[in-house]
């Protein structure tokens, strides 16, 4: 089953449950919930590591990233227009031109 990133988004946002009838408690639930579940990616790597375990259980906790993700880009680029393939699109062509000038390793946003 093929989906792109608009239709997760659409998807992701039919079953998005939480307190969002102001925007701004929005973005921050959705910020938390997002530093939350990398965290459990983090986590689940980290035990890995430590266990030697194999990796097989991490894609879960990505989803779950993945679900933040497209439904804090809908209520932060709601003024915008920006979706998923937008932001896609534009970190894809970021880092072409960083690695056009040989500078994907460093620091900072403007390099």
């Amino acid at each position: 089953m093929t989906i792109y990133m608009n239709q997760y988004q659409t998807k992701a946002l039919e079953t998005a449950i939480f307190p969002d009838e102001d925007q701004t408690v929005a973005i921050a639930y959705l910020s938390l919930g997002l530093c939350g579940e990398a965290g459990e990616v983090a986590n689940k790597i980290k035990k890995c590591i430590r266990d030697g375990n194999s990796y097989s259980g991490i894609a879960d906790e990505l989803g779950d990233v993945l679900w933040y993700i497209a439904v804090l880009a809908h209520y932060l680029e709601a003024d915008t227009a920006m979706d998923l393939n937008d932001i896609a699109a534009k970190n894809l062509y970021k880092l072409s031109e960083r690695a056009k000038r040989g500078t994907l390793q460093g620091s900072g946003d403007n390099r």
